[in-house]
């Protein structure tokens, strides 16, 4: 019994394992096959591959103990002095405020060259169907240009004063 399970566990294995071919055509180029291709500017050789092992991921280090008396938050980052953070929201409030006002503007261009759905034909236009999609960006552009908006005002509404 052992023996013939031997032997099956055998032919198993055997079966698991194939030949990998290495040919490369006349022009140069390689290419890798389980079976030799063939051709008379073909030159297939037999490839040796070693057998695969696992080997387990290095484990990470411990992490270090914090010093006594050090202002790091328990997930790792730094503290930052509140002189330090009002500072950057102040300058993160006026960087938003300027990108509001030029969204503002932009869209009140966007809005005054729509007309209501109805800008002015150009020249390179005579075809109506160019028309219709120039009208439609524009329309798309509003719609963008809006929803950018409303996501600066919602982000202006989160700074701390």
């Amino acid at each position: 019994m052992v023996a013939a399970l031997t032997v099956c566990l055998a032919a198993w294995s055997g079966a698991a394992q194939a030949q990998i071919y290495r040919c490369e055509a006349g022009n140069g180029v390689v290419e890798y096959s389980n079976a030799p291709t063939s051709g008379k500017d073909r030159n297939c050789k037999s490839v040796d591959l070693p057998t695969i092992t696992t080997v387990p991921a290095p484990k990470t280090p411990p992490r270090a103990a914090a010093p006594a008396g050090n202002t790091a938050r328990p997930d790792g980052f730094p503290r930052v002095d509140n002189a330090t953070q009002k500072t950057r929201d102040s300058d993160r409030k006026r960087i938003l405020e300027d990108e509001l006002r030029k969204e503002e503007a932009k869209v009140a261009e966007l809005k005054k060259e729509y007309n209501g759905g109805e800008p002015e034909r150009q020249g390179n236009e005579r075809n109506y169907q160019r028309y219709l999609d120039r009208v439609q960006r524009l329309k798309e552009d509003i719609d963008r240009s809006e929803g950018n908006i409303a996501s600066l005002r919602r982000e202006l509404g989160s700074v701390r004063e």
